[in-house]
């Protein structure tokens, strides 16, 4: 007999819960999202509207009471990620945290910890590891195509010049807002899981726009221990958009341009599994080579979906989870040390593991 899909409860609606989870969820067989967790009108409106099959709930307190669900998504503001995922594990019930899985490593370490020692399932959805561009990179690199990798640039930039109000903009503690938590999150991950450990950190992380609380505008370079620098670079503030990756070899470079496609889909209704998905039109191609011998390279088609694909098959099957938890308090921490870095105006050395 079939198996009856795991029933997800999702709390928050917001943009990383109606965007990201609740659509990918939706398409992902053996999963079936049972539940959502919002107070606010319009939210509730839309859950019915999108997924009319979903329970609103009020609170999330409704989700530990009795055999409701089998799996909870927590697409909260930060201040909340840690509180909600610790309530889950309690229920004994597996857990997916949004990035960053905590305002400090220290709370993101406790948090691992505690759900290893409860044996319940916990994960990180460090979605950018499923890029098109990104697993294109990935292929080239480990493929030898560039040789020896010297430099990996990485940019997340964007033009905002005026602040928009929310909870990413405030200063207040555990908020984890700025650009540097917002997006570094997925540049440093990704460096990490492309070149390794990093012995060394310096940052540049500032305040462009008037008015700002949080940082907007950052620059990171890591000093990996095999002799890479990965330069990182996230902006809320760049009228001309840079090179998407960069990747210097010696014996080929790799460049290519924009955003991957797939949450620009998504947020326009688009669902993993229609014509084209996460593909990129040929003119866009990144182009791999020295000048004067360049060639487009295919970009690999973008695949949020296995997120939750990998998940339901670690947990009905005993597979590996699809992110390990530990690498995201390692970004965590990276991130710390970078504000360090840049407080300080120094390069840092990355401590060794407690």
């Amino acid at each position: 007999m079939a198996q009856a899909p795991l029933r997800v409860g999702l709390l928050g609606y917001g943009i990383a819960g109606r965007v990201f989870h609740a659509p990918l969820v939706a398409a992902t067989p053996g999963l079936r999202l049972d539940a959502v967790v919002t107070r606010d009108p319009e939210r509730r409106a839309q859950v019915h509207a999108e997924h009319p099959d979903a329970r609103v709930l009020d609170g999330a307190d409704q989700l530990w009471q009795g055999d409701t669900v089998d799996l909870v998504v927590v697409a909260t503001p930060n201040r909340q990620h840690v509180s909600m995922a610790r309530a889950a594990v309690a229920a004994g019930l597996p857990v997916v945290v949004d990035k960053p899985l905590a305002p400090t490593a220290a709370e993101g370490r406790a948090l691992v910890a505690e759900a290893a020692a409860a044996g319940v399932p916990l994960t990180v959805f460090q979605n950018r590891r499923w890029d098109g561009d990104f697993l294109t990179v990935r292929r080239l690199v480990e493929a030898g195509e560039l040789g020896r990798v010297t430099r990996f640039e990485s940019r997340f930039e964007r033009w905002r010049p005026a602040i928009k109000p929310g909870w990413r903009e405030s200063a207040a503690p555990g908020e984890a807002g700025g650009a540097l938590f917002d997006l570094g999150a997925h540049l440093v991950d990704q460096a990490v899981q492309l070149f390794g450990p990093v012995q060394r950190v310096y940052a540049e992380v500032d305040r462009r726009r008037p008015g700002a609380e949080v940082d907007d505008d950052a620059f990171v370079a890591l000093t990996h221990t095999n002799g890479v620098h990965s330069h990182l670079w996230m902006s809320a503030l760049t009228a001309q958009l840079g090179p998407r990756f960069r990747v210097l070899g010696d014996r080929a470079a790799y460049t290519t341009y924009g955003l991957d496609s797939q949450e620009a889909a998504l947020r326009d209704g688009g669902r993993p599994g229609t014509p084209g998905w996460g593909e990129v039109d040929p003119e866009a191609y990144g182009r791999l080579g020295a000048d004067g011998d360049l060639r487009a390279v295919p970009t690999e088609a973008g695949r949020y979906q296995d997120f939750y694909a990998q998940l339901a098959a670690a947990l009905r099957d005993g597979a590996p989870l699809p992110v390990d938890p530990a690498d995201s308090v390692g970004v965590v921490e990276l991130i710390e040390l970078a504000h360090q870095a840049a407080a300080q105006g120094v390069t840092l050395p990355v401590p060794p593991l407690p």
